[in-house]
């Protein structure tokens, strides 16, 4: 086994001698990742092209360009986020002044999932730099390609005191969790975020976990069933729907369930062909176990749209599951996958009253043009982020935090919510010395007491 412990121990050296704590070299570190990625871009194609078949188009729109435009961001806004947060004060408080200074944790542990291997690695790794702290990548062991050639541009472009990265399965997690980090990062299945959370309870380790859930697709009567057809069947099936984030099932004003089915068929042939399977950018399923685990859901209720495997590529083709009811074990557990189960609804507010008994999910995306039920979704029910008339696209905003609620997750990144989450903001108050206030002394006397009561009271 990797030597883990030495690995952190040098981090935390390295950390201690404050060399991280500088504008300087953070904003040199964030430029030697864009470089690291431009200059291994092929590479980097490749690798994804082995672990689950993505196309250069979906390599560089969901994984590369998210984090070229990350470090763009980052770069453009550290200076100003580094600085002292200026607090005011009461009455009370004549004299100081008061301010937040944002200081890095120290050591802090990254644990990333398969199903963007790149993106999920790097990015909450550029809020980690930005704000000054040391980096353990722990990619996942079902990427092999991506997670190999992440360890080794990572090796030849940084100290590894400062960034590395350390593969292996659950073995190596648990003994990096063994360990003592300031922060852990993880995003992956709310099951294993349970037991990050458990053993960074070990040292009181503060946790930021990306989990996921059942997102759902509400459709009301009044939508533009080709937008919401077309931007549904994006967001699905991006991935083959190996996206956190991705709607895992609709909810579908009875009225215009057809028409929306109808016009779903022809944007998923649009986007992937009359015969995904033999499309040859479409992406795979990452590995036999999920694929056996998705094909099984394809005996619940009736296919509408697609169905077809192939065992070979371990490609499943977008499916549309109608006739499904919530005893269905595709309605269970999050799919994770290319399969779109319909439940359909007639009155709004049965479908609100449903959804706030459900567990918290991750996004929710809301299909209508009346303000007046958009605003009565979005108020009413609690989940992670999402968006109306669209889906997916709240993670492109920088300026958008990104994060669970509840079973979905705590914490969020993105953008300066990134630098923050990886911050301790530090409160200091700064006394003068010209004056004193006698007041807040015992023995000040009544009329002391008096003027303090009116001043905090």
């Amino acid at each position: 086994m990797v030597q883990i412990k030495e690995i952190v121990q040098a981090q935390r050296d390295f950390y201690l001698s404050g060399a991280t704590k500088s504008y300087k070299f953070r904003i040199d570190m964030l430029r030697s990742l864009r470089s690291m990625l431009e200059k291994y871009e092929k590479s980097i194609y490749k690798a994804l092209k082995q672990d689950l078949n993505k196309s250069t188009f979906d390599t560089f729109t969901t994984e590369l360009g998210f984090l070229y435009n990350e470090i763009k961001h980052t770069e453009s806004n550290l200076k100003e986020w580094m600085k002292d947060e200026a607090i005011d004060a009461p009455l009370t408080h004549k004299g100081t002044k008061n301010f937040i200074r944002k200081e890095p944790y120290g050591v802090s542990l990254i644990i990333s999932p398969w199903n963007y291997p790149l993106q999920l690695a790097i990015a909450p790794a550029i809020g980690a730099i930005a704000a000054g702290n040391t980096v353990v990548i722990k990619p996942s062991e079902y990427s092999p390609s991506t997670s190999s050639l992440l360890a080794k541009i990572i090796r030849d472009t940084f100290d590894p005191k400062f960034l590395a990265v350390v593969q292996g399965a659950k073995d190596v997690s648990q003994e990096l969790l063994n360990q003592r980090f300031d922060y852990i990062f993880f995003t992956g299945s709310t099951s294993v975020g349970k037991v990050i959370m458990r053993e960074a309870s070990k040292y009181l380790t503060p946790v930021t976990l990306e989990l996921g859930g059942k997102s759902p697709a509400i459709i009301d009567k009044d939508a533009n069933v080709t937008l919401t057809a077309k931007r549904i069947a994006w967001g699905k099936f991006t991935n083959a729907g190996q996206t956190c984030v991705a709607p895992d099932y609709l909810y579908v004003h009875d009225d215009i369930k057809e028409k929306l089915l109808k016009e779903m068929k022809k944007q998923i042939k649009k986007m992937y062909s009359k015969n995904a399977l033999q499309y040859e950018k479409y992406v795979r399923i990452i590995n036999q176990n999920h694929f056996n685990r998705l094909s099984a859901y394809l005996s619940n209720g009736t296919i509408v749209y697609g169905g077809d495997v192939d065992q070979e590529q371990l490609k499943i083709e977008p499916t549309i599951l109608d006739s499904i009811t919530w005893d269905d074990p595709v309605m269970q557990d999050e799919i994770f996958g290319p399969i779109l189960p319909v439940l359909t609804f007639k009155k709004i507010d049965d479908v609100i009253s449903e959804l706030k008994h459900l567990e918290k999910p991750l996004a929710l995306y809301y299909f209508g043009e009346k303000e007046k039920n958009q605003e009565k979704v979005m108020n009413s029910l609690s989940f992670g982020g999402g968006c109306v008339n669209d889906t997916l696209y709240h993670l492109a905003n920088p300026n958008l935090p990104f994060g669970g609620v509840g079973q979905s997750g705590m914490g969020a990144y993105h953008g300066k919510n990134s630098f923050d989450t990886f911050s301790h903001h530090k409160s200091i108050l700064k006394q003068t010395t010209k004056f004193d206030i006698p007041l807040r002394y015992p023995g000040s006397g009544k009329l002391a007491f008096s003027i303090i009561k009116k001043l905090m009271k």
